[in-house]
């Protein structure tokens, strides 16, 4: 072998060490991908517990206004405190008892039950300022119950926002629409 075919020979030698040394390779990779993977979990998570809480706002509803259809509420003669401390009393985590929006209201019929989610207006301190009702209603009366929370969101990596709300907050709700069984009233 000559001195002249010794100097590419060395050349390439380098440059294929250079391309097969995986040192620091694996912190460049995860430098790339590392950002998206965690913004990616971290949009996960969030979507989790909204949906978590919206399932678990579903079961305190339906739990909590057994009471007003068959008739316990009435005969108890239950106010709203009364009903919000039963609701309270079916959340089990995640929510803040007093943060929660309790709406009952009878309904001339079917066509006219408002399920809906309400316009929310605020305060200058961005505080909730609707008025609520509470009437449970007679036996045959159609009633709906809404419960609603403000759910504290934040904005995710790359603008993934599941706020829904002026404030930033996402309104989660359950209603529920049903006719009261036939009860004696004391």
């Amino acid at each position: 072998m000559t001195a002249a075919h010794a100097v590419p020979t060395t050349k390439r030698r380098r440059w294929r060490a250079f391309f097969a040394d995986r040192n620091g390779a694996t912190a460049v990779e995860f430098a790339l991908i590392g950002p998206a993977f965690i913004a990616l979990l971290l949009a996960i998570i969030q979507t989790f517990l909204v949906f978590f809480a919206q399932q678990l706002l579903e079961q305190v509803v339906n739990q909590s206004s057994r009471a007003i259809l068959t008739g316990q509420a009435q005969a108890a003669s239950m106010t709203k405190a009364q009903f919000a401390t039963a609701v309270c009393s079916n959340v089990v985590i995640l929510f803040d008892c007093s943060k929660l929006m309790i709406d009952v209201q009878v309904a001339g019929s079917w066509s006219s039950a408002n399920t809906g989610s309400p316009a929310l207006t605020f305060d200058g301190s961005g505080n909730v300022t609707n008025v609520w009702q509470f009437n449970p209603g007679n036996q045959g009366d159609i009633v709906v119950v809404r419960v609603m929370y403000q759910w504290p969101v934040f904005l995710g990596p790359l603008g993934f926002n599941l706020a829904n709300q002026s404030n930033g907050s996402r309104l989660i709700m359950s209603s529920t629409a049903f006719m009261n069984e036939a009860f004696v009233n004391s």
